[in-house]
Parts: structure tokens; C-alpha cells; sequence
């Protein structure tokens, strides 16, 4: 026989004068077959190049063996973590991962969520776009039947019916700008986030609540929406400081807003932390390459996307037990070099202190 894709199972069984069911089950090692048979079996399909039929095996079995996964980014070192969390834990347990990515583009999320469905994945995890409003996508994937877990980001209100695995946003928010306040600073500006999110409403939220406990005014020039991108940090120090009115310290809701503060500081000439301070909600592997070190709210990237799809393959074994479940991760407060001008009055005990230089 030529070795080609095309060879199926009959072949295989005639060749060895078995019956097909025979050959399934060794393919399987099912324990009906014996050790030899089944060595048989492989070796005869693997000299005749023999791939398995995955269409009509999960036709068979109603399962596809497949999650998709929706994220707004790939070059994002959260994300990156995100779905290695994902990837990894799905593997484990057999299951192979359909990655889409929406560019933060409600359109193209909604694209990949029907291309997802129609490719019969066995339920879905998404962080939804910065721009996702209409969710009657959602809707119609709940109608199907189709578990969807959301992760990290979701919408407001959240959809009944699904999960969620999501981070401490409002308390890990509350924390930075809790320790912001501590060492002396009274000027601070909330810079990125979408209401329409659940990670922009309550970043937002942790950070009224820090100043409203410590009796900081609120600045509405210091509020500044927009986003998630370094666009957000960049195009906001540049026109607060045509305006004169930059604070003294920046609350960035992503590391990348706290790159474009960056970028922006040193277009200006401002000096990091002497002339205007920061600390980002998210880190990244070169927060500590960057000059100051950042200091941020750590998330656990790669312990929520193996969580969620860890959930995720538990609702399809008893969706009606875990389809509403709710997980909430905590978050760590890491202080490198920025936020450090002056000593903390009553330091935190979530600050872990990772000073790189003295």
C-alpha cells in the first residue's frame, strides 16, 4: 500500500486481516486488545502514514476536543501569559486551543465568536474587546448551549448564564494609590479604562474609594479615559502639560498607559520620578528593565487563563452545577523604583519591596 493522508482504518484492518473496530480500539489502546496487537496496529499505521479522521471521530463522539479563546491582544505580555494558562491546562486534560484575537474591535470579536460556534468547539473563554457593547452575540451563544466563560475583562452588566474568572481590579487599584497617598503625593491622576468593562468601572472605583478614604480631592481634569493603550498615557501627560496642569503622580490602568507615560516624559523632558510619578495596574517581564524600575499591581496572567480553563472544561461535564460560577484572583502590590520618593508612613503588608538599585 502507498503511504498517503488518505488511508483509513479499513485499510489498515485489511492489511492485517482484522476487522476495523479492531483497529479503532488498539489506536485507543482500548484494554479489549491485546499489547501485541496493538503495537501491530500503530506500527502498521505509522509505516503507512496513517492520520486519524478527527472530524468523523468527534462526529461520533459529539465532542470536538477544542476551546476557543477570544483576546483583545497577542503582542501583550499579559495575554501571552493569559493563554499559555489556557493552552497548557487544556492540553492536560486532552483538548487543543482555537486562539482569535479581536484587536480590541467589537466587530471582529463577534466574527470570531460565530467562526468558533460553527467550528464546533465544545465552549469558549473571552476577555471582550475595549469597544464590545451589544451583546446579543451572547445571547445567541447561551441559546446554543455553548459554556462561555468570561476572563479578565467581561461586560456590565454581566450576562446570566456564565462564568467568570477575573482578577481583584477595585482592591488591587485601591492598594496602589493607597501607597501613592502614603508617601506624600495629593496630585494623582487616574489615567485609561472604558465603563463599558468591568476592569475599567472598577480600577476606577478602587481609586475614588483610596482618595475618598484619605480625603484626596478628585480632579475631574485628572480623570482621563479612553482606552488601554499606550495612547492613553502618552496623548494624556502630552496634553495636561500643554494645559500646565500635570499631576504629580499617575495611576496607569495597564502597562502599556504607563509606557506612553514613559514615552511622553522623556519627549518632554520630565524626569521619572523627580518631576512626575507613576505605578501601573499590570506588569510585564522588563518592568524591571526599564529605567526607573515600575513598580505596578501584579496580576496572576498565567494562573487566570489555567483557571478559566480549568472551569471551562468542568461545565461541560456538569454545566448546570458551574455555568454561573464566579472566581476573583488577587492581585500583589510589587514597589520597585518608582512610587518611592518619600518612606511610606504605615507601609502595606501586600507591598512586597523589589527595589533593584539603591
Amino acid at each position: 500500500m502507498k503511504r498517503n493522508s488518505r488511508v483509513t482504518l479499513e485499510d489498515i484492518a485489511k492489511q492485517l486481516n482484522v476487522s476495523r473496530v479492531t483497529v479503532s480500539k488498539a489506536l485507543r489502546d482500548h484494554p479489549d486488545i491485546s499489547t501485541e496487537t496493538t503495537k501491530l496496529v500503530r506500527k502498521t499505521a505509522k509505516d503507512f502514514g496513517y492520520t486519524p479522521n478527527l472530524l468523523a471521530r468527534n462526529l461520533s463522539s459529539r465532542r470536538s476536543q477544542m476551546i476557543g479563546l477570544v483576546i483583545p491582544k497577542v503582542a501583550h505580555a499579559f495575554f501571552g501569559s493569559v493563554i499559555e494558562g489556557v493552552y497548557n491546562t487544556a492540553f492536560d486534560n486532552d483538548y487543543e486551543t482555537i486562539l482569535t484575537v479581536s484587536q480590541e474591535n467589537d466587530e471582529r470579536e463577534r466574527k470570531h465568536l460565530q467562526t468558533l460556534v460553527s467550528m464546533r468547539v465544545d465552549g469558549i473563554l473571552i476577555s471582550i474587546s475595549e469597544t464590545t457593547r451589544d451583546l446579543e452575540v451572547f445571547g445567541w451563544i447561551k441559546k446554543l448551549g455553548v459554556p462561555l466563560i468570561f476572563i479578565d475583562r467581561c461586560p456590565n452588566p454581566l450576562p446570566a448564564g456564565f462564568g467568570s474568572v477575573l482578577v481583584d481590579d477595585e482592591g488591587g487599584a485601591f492598594r496602589a494609590v493607597e501607597h501613592a497617598i502614603s508617601i506624600g503625593y495629593r496630585k494623582i491622576a487616574c489615567f485609561g479604562g472604558t465603563t463599558n468593562t468591568n476592569i475599567g468601572r472598577n480600577r476606577l472605583r478602587g481609586f475614588k474609594s483610596a482618595m475618598k478614604k484619605h480625603r484626596v480631592p478628585v480632579q475631574p481634569h485628572w480623570i482621563a479615559e479612553g482606552g488601554y493603550g499606550q495612547n492613553v498615557g502618552y496623548d494624556n501627560i502630552m496634553r495636561l502639560h500643554s494645559l500646565r496642569r500635570l499631576p504629580e503622580f499617575v495611576f496607569a490602568m495597564t502597562y502599556p498607559i504607563a509606557l506612553g507615560v514613559y514615552s511622553a516624559a522623556k519627549k518632554l523632558g520630565l524626569r521619572i520620578p523627580e518631576d512626575i510619578d507613576l505605578i501601573s495596574f499590570g506588569d510585564s517581564d522588563v518592568s524591571d528593565v526599564i529605567s526607573p524600575a515600575l513598580s505596578c499591581v501584579s496580576q496572576p496572567s498565567y494562573q487566570l487563563g489555567s483557571v478559566a480553563a480549568g472551569l471551562l472544561l468542568k461545565n461541560l461535564s456538569d454545566p448546570e452545577t458551574l455555568r454561573n460560577q464566579h472566581i476573583v484572583l488577587p492581585t500583589d502590590l510589587l514597589i520597585r523604583e518608582t512610587c518611592t520618593l518619600q518612606k511610606a508612613i504605615v507601609p502595606s503588608r501586600n507591598v512586597r519591596s523589589h527595589l533593584l538599585r539603591s
